[in-house]
């Protein structure tokens, strides 16, 4: 079990920095313009590969910018700032940004001393590494789909009396959900959406989560019958877990591409293994606790639960990144 443990630690940080030296999104389509960025609330700054030409850089009617789900609907640009080594500007908004969507900011032909250097069109999004982050930890902590989304309830009541049985469980719970996450993801995107199959969507993963516990069952039963012994048990309440399925729905629905998807499945399973130990360890004591005698068993577990999703709301609007 340690070391199964060890294991799948190692992995989850490899793929950790994997994800940091990827290089993210490239979201320029003119070669002179090298970065872009959200500096604060109410700016945009734009790095350039030389040095400007003031009056056309400080001129906000060069600029359009809007965000990308609504091209329509333009956000003015109060003013320009041009850097002190001119090649960098800052376009000032009234507003505050909306930094959770993508904007998309075109230009006017750039002028670069005395030189046209063609028109500009970048997109201005948060660091992707930071995205991911803020994908895990929004399916662990934020949108937790025990204590938020009240999904799951029957398998989080009926294994959480124990915290090895807990732990067992939220482990077999997440490798489940992470593998028929990343196969329902492909499924979606290279058969189901190309010969638009979209309304087969639940049956197709309902059928996925079957065959990947099936799966894990029988490859936990050749490779290590120890550990099938500590999880097998449980094996078969995960296919009747909702959670399970709510993931790939949310992938689909949100359109996420791979990484987003594996970030959003692990979430989901750590957030699930976190409610199961909490509720546990509190169980466990509650064990010990002079309780009224009709207040005992699941009462008392779910008023607990109920304790524990109001904790958890605290959580709401919390911004990462």
């Amino acid at each position: 079990m340690i070391s199964f443990m060890k294991r799948a630690v190692q992995l989850f940080l490899l793929i950790l920095v994997l994800l940091i030296v990827l290089p993210g999104y490239s979201n320029a389509e003119n070669a002179f313009l090298k970065k872009s960025a959200f500096k604060d609330n109410r700016t945009i700054s734009i790095e350039f590969a030389g040095e400007l030409d003031q009056e056309w850089a400080t001129n906000p009617a060069n600029f359009k910018v809007f965000e990308k789900s609504n091209p329509d609907v333009l956000l003015p640009v109060e003013k320009v700032a041009l850097s002190p080594d001119k090649r960098t500007v800052s376009l000032n908004f009234k507003d505050d940004l909306n930094q959770k969507e993508p904007h998309v900011v075109s230009t006017t032909t750039v002028r670069s001393q005395g030189k046209d250097m063609g028109t500009a069109l970048v997109d201005v999004k948060k660091p992707y590494i930071g995205y991911l982050f803020s994908i895990l930890i929004g399916a662990m902590l934020i949108n937790n789909y025990v204590f938020t989304k009240y999904l799951g309830l029957c398998v989080f009541i009926g294994t959480s009396k124990k915290k090895d049985t807990a732990i067992g469980m939220g482990v077999t719970f997440t490798i489940v959900m992470v593998i028929s996450a990343m196969i329902s993801w492909f499924l979606y995107q290279f058969v189901l959406k190309p010969f638009r199959l979209d309304f087969l969507q639940v049956v197709v993963f309902i059928g996925l989560v079957s065959l990947t516990v099936q799966a894990v069952d029988t490859i936990l039963r050749k490779v290590n019958p120890a550990l099938f012994k500590a999880f097998g048990v449980y094996l078969v309440l995960v296919i009747a877990n909702c959670v399970i399925l709510a993931v790939p729905l949310t992938l689909a629905s949100n359109e996420y591409n791979a990484f987003e998807s594996f970030m959003l499945a692990l979430g989901a399973g750590g957030g699930f293994l976190l409610a199961l130990f909490l509720m546990a360890s509190s169980r466990e004591r509650l064990e010990l606790a002079n309780v009224p005698p009709t207040f005992k068993g699941l009462p008392i577990a779910f008023v607990t639960t109920g304790l524990f999703a109001l904790a958890f709301m605290g959580f709401s609007g919390m911004a990462i990144f």
